[in-house]
């Protein structure tokens, strides 16, 4: 009998401003994060799926270190590789050239689009939408690289995703020095490797990482106005640190916010500009 393979819907992209690379992933495949996504700071991002050839992230990679932009990677792992019709594989390279192959040996339906600073390719989909629905879904989104990775993910799905169903998810983004105690470019690497509802717990798991570990950007901010201060004063959660002294004005709100926050794990929430987005959903 055949060995599993990693038939799967993915994005690799590249955002300028934060200088991250990243790789979303799906697939009814387990622990698909284990083969698919592969990206390195300042060099690119690769992911390799089908019948995949493993070797094309860690080769991928080090072919755009030495200076071929993702187009020339590209063409270089198949003209090396023996099996090239069955594999499928997207680059996005250092500059945000992205570059995308699917061999026609890759079950229906196969393809893939790119984009500007971004590819996405998916086999045994339910339609040719999963992956221009994706594109959409990714260019519409807000947000940092991991948000919008998610959002094409969230889209792809929405559009059919894989025929065969859902099983794992993986998000790896690389950003400079954001790694564990600021050691490493591994910015972002979670995956969920067996699970009903992967994209959405994947998700889930998303938001409790930016909780734990990451800062609030100009993204996460949500303004606020008299509907939200009423629904922060009412909320139940928030109920323990809203001290009976005090009134319910914005800012007396914003230092039970903060209690809160620090009660919550919260890391530095912004409280001056609006309501940090992470306690915003908290409450809700």
């Amino acid at each position: 009998m055949e060995p599993a393979f990693p038939s799967t819907f993915s994005i690799a992209a590249y955002d300028p401003d934060a200088e991250q690379w990243g790789v979303a992933v799906q697939s009814k495949f387990l622990a698909v994060g284990w083969i698919v996504p592969w990206a390195y700071w300042g060099v690119g991002a690769v992911a390799t799926q089908s019948r995949a050839n493993a070797t094309f992230g860690p080769r991928g990679l080090g072919l755009m270190r030495d200076g071929l932009n993702a187009e020339e990677a590209l063409r270089r792992l198949l003209d090396e590789d023996e099996h090239p019709e069955i594999r499928q594989v997207g680059l996005v390279d250092e500059r945000g050239q992205a570059a995308a192959h699917t061999g026609e040996g890759c079950d229906k339906w196969a393809g893939h689009l790119v984009g500007d600073g971004y590819c996405c390719q998916g086999n045994t989909l339910a339609r040719s939408a999963v992956v221009h629905e994706m594109a959409s879904g990714f260019e519409g989104a807000r947000g940092q690289l991991a948000d919008r990775l998610m959002q094409a993910l969230i889209a792809g799905q929405e559009a059919g995703g894989d025929r065969r169903g859902q099983q794992s998810a993986a998000l790896y983004v690389v950003a400079e020095n954001e790694g564990h105690r600021c050691l490493d470019h591994r910015y972002i690497d979670l995956r969920i490797d067996d699970g009903e509802q992967p994209i959405e717990a994947l998700g889930e798991l998303l938001f409790k990482f930016k909780v734990t570990f990451h800062k609030t950007t100009r993204h996460d901010v949500v303004p606020w106005s008299q509907g939200r201060a009423k629904h922060v004063a009412q909320a139940s959660a928030l109920q323990p640190y809203l001290r009976a002294s005090e009134g319910r004005s914005i800012r007396q709100l914003q230092a039970a916010l903060s209690r809160f926050a620090r009660a919550s794990g919260v890391r530095d929430p912004e409280l001056d500009a609006g309501i940090d987005g992470r306690l915003w959903r908290l409450l809700r």
